[in-house]
């Protein structure tokens, strides 16, 4: 079995980008090039993630689309390294204690850097 962090950056990141990339496009009126800015990415991938050429493999839950939706206000308010990687994080962990991850991926385990994170 892969390790829980490569599943969750093969499949659930690009996911989480696709949905904030729609999100910031539709609820703040962003362009495609000032998604690319905020998220480190290229016009070109933007336009996949919006179009469901990437990150279209997972379904997220009402909740968790609310979550990524409320990341997307911080990014377009607040567009810093630290609010991008730390917004980043909390979807990933609000995904994993959502049950997504051990509904879609059977046997795998909760990532062990963000159970220890927990635990502080």
């Amino acid at each position: 079995m892969k390790p829980t962090c490569e599943i969750m950056v093969q499949k659930v990141l690009p996911a989480i980008r696709a949905e904030l990339a729609r999100s910031m496009m539709t609820d703040h009126g962003c362009t495609q090039q000032q998604v690319a800015d905020i998220l480190g990415l290229s016009r070109a991938a933007v336009s996949q993630y919006v179009s469901a050429k990437r990150g279209a493999e997972v379904g997220f839950s009402e909740d968790t689309i609310e979550e990524i939706k409320r990341f997307a206000t911080q990014l377009v308010n607040n567009s810093s390294d630290k609010v991008l990687t730390e917004g980043m994080c909390n979807v990933c962990k609000f995904v994993q204690r959502s049950g997504w991850l051990y509904k879609n991926v059977p046997g795998a385990e909760y990532c062990i850097l963000c159970k220890s994170d927990e635990e502080d």
